[in-house]
């Protein structure tokens, strides 16, 4: 799926984060569009409308709709570049977990797994990127290397020892 037809994150009355690779994903994507994709699609409803009968005309109905989904897109992603914090620098404590933390964590079988802590923008779990509002991420806020922490899950509670945090 392409990204721009993601939905978009829920809305937060907290503070929203974003690392600064989001960030720049971001308005790559924003640039994407407005410099590109807007006026190619838009010149294909102009060739489209030069046809004559735009009732019946498939590309010229097709074409409007993707514009309205462009600019739709472009608002989303021009109000939430504007909304987010850009986290550059890490944390003064870096003995604990906070936003932007590469976090190692063992589960009670010996397993495992490690996480980064971003933003709901850009979480992503193929690359191990999960959102700061993921349950894991919020049992993970503020502990330190050893700590255990459990997690609430609907198959039932789990608890992890955190094994290694790093920031880079």
């Amino acid at each position: 799926m392409l990204s721009w037809m993601a939905r978009p994150p829920a809305p937060t009355s907290k503070k929203s984060y974003i690392t600064p690779e989001g960030a720049k994903t971001l308005r790559a994507e924003l640039d994407e569009l407005w410099t590109r994709e807007r006026p190619r699609v838009t010149q294909e409803v102009a060739d489209a409308a030069a046809q004559g009968d735009r009732s019946e005309n498939a590309e010229y109905i097709y074409g409007k709709r993707r514009l309205r989904e462009i600019d739709r897109r472009v608002r989303f992603l021009s109000k939430r570049l504007d909304a987010v914090t850009i986290v550059s620098e890490p944390p003064s404590d870096s003995t604990r977990v906070f936003f932007g933390a590469w976090v190692t964590i063992e589960d009670e079988d010996g397993s495992e797994v490690e996480y980064r802590i971003v933003g709901p923008d850009e979480s992503d779990v193929d690359k191990g990127w999960i959102s700061m509002d993921a349950p894991v991420a919020r049992a993970l806020m503020g502990r330190r290397d050893g700590d255990d922490v459990t997690v609430q899950r609907p198959k039932g509670n789990i608890t992890y020892t955190i094994t290694r945090i790093r920031y880079a």
